[in-house]
């Protein structure tokens, strides 16, 4: 194998520093082996992050980020386990870098764990590899005392987008902690059935803003008009962020009764507010919402502008 290290890119060679008594060698030694880029180093890479020092097995567990595939997750899933937080946390950054499905076999058995960091990471870890196989552990965490295992398995269910999951989601929708119920809510963007509709709706009144706000988010990919409704009165919510996201989704669903009461919202010093309802105004298209834009023609923020003109072209277009 040819490569930048041809004078010296002996695998062997470079591993035989990782048994020196000076850490700092064998610390080198560990970037040596991962600059070479050949999967064969894995084991021994798997070797340093089991080392006595400290800084060696951290730079063992950040090195493993370059590698894919079973023997790289294991050895990323025993150093969660390490004495140390910052190793432990150096794996668990690694271990979400994985991409190779299969990995997920050195994962899944530790996502019955009841250590609430290797559980949190492993969840995380196992996400975008998509394992069918995860959905069971991560329903039963789903059961966890702690709220961000919770989310983390959350993540999980919702990245497999299996319509099966909609009982999981609805429970954790009406979970005690605003990151599951917010997790639970993102989750249901794929599933466009009238049951997934109903808890997204319900959630609009939920007594956390950012819960609000994420319920109005989703139902941008999944609502349907019968959402309007409860969409309109989200735009007296006390935050302007929620009456943000209301305001795209009624754009999105060409809820044009809703259009008055949108550029009512103009008057908001608040410009990523004002961007959006020109925007919104400019999808609907209502001749009599203009007299909301004009004041803002030259508006100080680009963006706003920008919008406000496209949008009063838009209606004049269309009247």
């Amino acid at each position: 194998m040819n490569n930048l290290f041809e004078d010296f890119n002996d695998i062997e060679m470079l591993a035989e520093d990782l048994q020196s008594t000076d850490a700092g060698e064998r610390i080198m030694a560990v970037i040596e082996l991962t600059d070479t880029a050949d999967p064969e180093v894995i084991p021994h890479l798997a070797t340093a992050i089991r080392d006595q020092d400290i800084n060696v097995r951290k730079q063992a567990a950040i090195a493993l980020t370059d590698f894919d595939g079973v023997s790289t997750a294991a050895a990323l899933v025993g150093a969660l386990s390490d004495e140390h937080a910052e190793v432990r946390q150096a794996a668990a950054v690694s271990l979400t870098e994985l991409k190779d499905p299969d990995a997920g076999d050195a994962i899944i058995p530790s996502l019955g764990v009841d250590d609430e960091f290797v559980l949190v990471s492993c969840l995380a870890g196992i996400k975008e590899l998509r394992r069918a196989d995860a959905m069971g552990p991560a329903i039963e965490a789903l059961k966890h005392h702690s709220a961000s295992v919770r989310c983390e398995a959350v993540n999980v269910i919702g990245w497999l987008q299996d319509k099966t999951s909609l009982p999981a989601l609805r429970s954790a929708a009406g979970d005690n902690d605003a990151l599951v119920r917010r997790a639970a809510l993102t989750a249901l963007g794929f599933n466009k059935s009238d049951h997934a509709e109903q808890i997204l709706v319900a959630a609009l009144t939920d007594s956390d803003w950012q819960v609000r706000e994420a319920a109005a988010e989703t139902l941008t990919k999944s609502g349907s008009a019968g959402c309007v409704p409860s969409l309109i009165k989200l735009l007296e919510d006390e935050y302007w962020q929620v009456r943000l996201k209301a305001v795209r989704t009624l754009g999105k669903l060409d809820a044009r009764d809703a259009a008055t009461l949108i550029g009512e919202q103009m008057t908001v010093p608040v410009p990523n507010l004002r961007k959006e309802c020109a925007a919104a105004l400019g999808v609907l298209a209502v001749s009599d919402t203009a007299k909301f834009l004009e004041p803002y023609y030259d508006d100080n923020d680009p963006d706003v502008r920008k919008n406000v003109r496209w949008a009063l072209e838009k209606i004049a277009h269309t009247a």
